[in-house]
């Protein structure tokens, strides 16, 4: 019996090219967003999926696919699949690490250019006329200054290279500090948390969602910060308590932030919206044409792989 491939969003001709030579691909670029039921009924008699980021694959909609024995994730993150439902069902769940980690890296410096240098508050005060008649905003410096990564995996890594160009102090958190070796190559030092929080002139969040890291930015943490301090995030939705963000932002208790990723997305907390200082990005960590495909194509030789028996980038336990 021929193998069933369900793809959920346009994709470029060459990844359903590929994924033709090994089975039916059920694709429709014209159909829109697959939600709800109809995300259902496209998936119900697949034997694999390839599916986005944005595709919320629960363990209702897993009970509905009797024959699904591939989900190949679109993205690093994977908290949209309920992969303990796929592992209990035999399903493999595969995700997409490495591809993304230079996109991501420039869109964080981006982030953190925005906030501290003003430039959506800039802009507007040029497209307003205001320049010459009073003086514009004044920002933060990022040269020279303290950059503390919280996250320092292959994109808090890359994180900290492009660092060493503005002459930052780099310091990081995670569970188990590097080898000296490895901290001596890249020009980093660890510190416990607290310590980054209360040191830190850029606090840089880049670590997995879980139940671990889930609001592990909070108001006691934000507190910790310099009033200067800015908060960068490019990891998920949820490792940070927005709305105790918004509080933070509005009582001046950290000066600026700059946001790719928000909780209950894509309804990020009203409170942002009227915020000077906050850079919002709708999640676009990945969003370059070249990394977008580069993904594409990934996910679609883990869906492969894992059909013939030989999984890559396998998420399940």
């Amino acid at each position: 019996m021929k193998t069933t491939i369900a793809v959920i969003r346009p994709m470029p001709s060459d990844i359903i090219a590929l994924l033709r030579q090994h089975g039916t691909v059920l694709y429709n670029p014209d159909a829109g967003v697959l939600e709800g039921e109809a995300l259902a009924q496209h998936m119900a008699q697949a034997d694999a999926a390839l599916v986005s980021a944005l595709d919320h694959i629960d363990a209702a909609l897993i009970a509905r696919c009797p024959k699904l024995r591939v989900i190949a994730n679109i993205g690093v993150g994977y908290n949209n699949i309920d992969v303990d439902a796929c592992t209990a069902r035999g399903i493999m769940v595969t995700n997409t690490p490495g591809s993304v980690d230079d996109a991501t890296a420039d869109l964080a410096f981006g982030l953190m250019l925005a906030a501290a240098r003003r430039l959506v508050e800039v802009d507007r005060f040029v497209r307003e006329r205001k320049w010459g008649a009073s003086a514009p905003p004044m920002g933060l410096d990022i040269h020279h200054r303290v950059l503390g990564i919280v996250g320092f995996g292959r994109i808090g890594k890359t994180i900290a290279r492009r660092a060493r160009g503005f002459e930052m102090d780099v310091r990081y958190f995670k569970r188990r500090p590097l080898p000296a070796r490895e901290e001596g190559a890249l020009g980093v030092r660890y510190q416990p948390l607290a310590d980054l929080l209360r040191e830190s002139d850029f606090v840089l969040l880049q670590m997995p969602y879980g139940p671990e890291s889930h609001h592990m930015i909070g108001a006691v943490e934000l507190a910790m910060m310099k009033k200067t301090a800015v908060l960068i995030n490019t990891a998920r939705g949820g490792v940070v308590d927005d709305a105790a963000l918004v509080d933070a932002l509005k009582n001046r208790t950290i000066a600026a932030a700059g946001l790719d990723v928000f909780e209950n997305e894509p309804h990020p907390h009203p409170g942002f919206l009227s915020l000077d200082n906050v850079v919002l990005a709708p999640h676009i960590g990945s969003a370059t044409m070249a990394t977008r495909h580069a993904m594409a194509m990934q996910a679609t030789r883990n869906l492969i792989a894992a059909l013939h028996g030989t999984p890559l980038d396998l998420v399940n336990p």
